[in-house]
């Protein structure tokens, strides 16, 4: 996967990581530095494989790898961050080899990995919608009691 190699050394991606890490780095809840990006790579190509989904992995891994790029740009602007990483995303996929169309779809599938209704219209956005949600580590969170998830949202039981 050599473009997701291009991605990992890419200094926008390196950027948008460190900058999401730094202003998180005292927040108690979930944090979204590049360990939660690794794990939301892995955990989509996990449902997509047991699941014959289909999807191109590295079209997964460069979506999810890129999806929480704009969270920092929500930190600075308060522009939401599934919207705020769009154009970063694009830059980023352009620099590294991808087509138009697969950054049409990793862009969109970075744009909707909030928003289950219209990610679970196509494969890639629905990967990576469930991936984010099933990487959170609610079992033993120091932050549980202060969290704000819903306790039906939260991850209580070892299903993927």
């Amino acid at each position: 996967m050599e473009r997701i190699d291009l991605i990992l050394s890419n200094p926008g991606f390196i950027e948008s990581v460190r900058k999401c890490e730094e202003y998180e780095k005292d927040r108690v809840f979930c944090r979204h530095g590049f360990d939660h990006l690794t794990d939301v790579a892995r955990i989509a190509r996990i449902l997509n494989s047991e699941e014959a989904k289909g999807v191109d992995n590295e079209l997964l891994y460069a979506a999810a790898l890129l999806h929480d790029c704009g969270r920092y740009i929500q930190y600075e602007n308060g522009i939401r961050h599934e919207e705020a990483g769009a154009k970063p995303a694009g830059k980023i996929l352009s620099e590294c080899g991808f087509s138009e169309e697969e950054i049409r779809r990793i862009v969109n599938a970075i744009k909707l990995h909030r928003n289950r209704e219209e990610a679970f219209k196509e494969p890639l956005s629905e990967l990576i919608y469930r991936a984010d949600k099933l990487s959170r580590d609610c079992y033993f969170c120091k932050a549980a009691g202060e969290c704000n998830r819903a306790p039906e949202k939260r991850n209580t039981k070892f299903v993927i």
